[in-house]
């Protein structure tokens, strides 16, 4: 099974609420520790992985909602 990096985020705790939402949806994932942060009391950095099949479903799924335009 294929892993790639979906986000890399600036904390562990970001990364674990993603992959919440993609299990909600029955996506494997993984959260991955990626090291410190570059300025001290950032955190760990931690990457969101998924299958490479599920990739556009997660992007969807963790993207933010489109603008609805106001009908006239």
């Amino acid at each position: 099974m294929s892993w790639i990096t979906l986000k890399t985020t600036k904390g562990r705790w970001e990364a674990e609420l993603m992959q919440q939402i993609l299990t909600a949806y029955d996506i494997p994932s993984r959260v991955l520790n990626i090291g410190a942060g570059i300025y001290c009391g950032q955190g760990n950095q931690a990457a969101l992985q998924v299958r490479s099949k599920d990739r556009w479903t997660a992007l969807l799924l963790l993207s933010p909602p489109e603008d609805v335009p106001e009908l006239s």
